[in-house]
């Protein structure tokens, strides 16, 4: 199963993807402001590209896991996907991947990636 992750961000989107048997993950790309339409037809035209059979958004969650302002937005965002993509969309917990990726916003969304495809070999995502 190829699964392309995403790392939403008003101002930058990191996109990272797997291999074909949902193995290993890399960076892909950073889109920048997906909040315009420009933004948002770069990141369609990215996700295409790829062929995934699995989106998988980050959710920004607080330490407490609760749902804040930024996850409210990424609610939002992840609708506006669902309108206009035919591959599955799930969430993903992605409290510090931006730490790990040291503010790369695509290496966020590969680790973002990392912890969910092992966490989906492991049976338990």
């Amino acid at each position: 199963m190829k699964v392309l992750a995403l790392d939403y961000g008003s101002a930058r989107t990191g996109v990272a993807v797997s291999d074909p048997t949902g193995t290993v993950a890399r960076p892909v790309a950073t889109v920048e402001r997906v909040s315009t339409e420009a933004g948002f037809a770069k990141l369609l035209t990215v996700i295409e590209a790829e062929e995934p059979d699995l989106v998988l958004v980050g959710m920004p969650l607080t330490l407490r896991g609760e749902r804040g302002e930024q996850a409210r937005a990424t609610e939002a965002f992840v609708a506006r996907l669902r309108d206009v993509i035919a591959a599955p969309i799930e969430t993903y917990d992605e409290r510090f991947t931006s730490v790990l990726a040291d503010g790369d916003d695509a290496r966020a969304a590969a680790h973002l990636l990392s912890g969910y495809l092992e966490r989906w070999q492991s049976g338990s995502a």
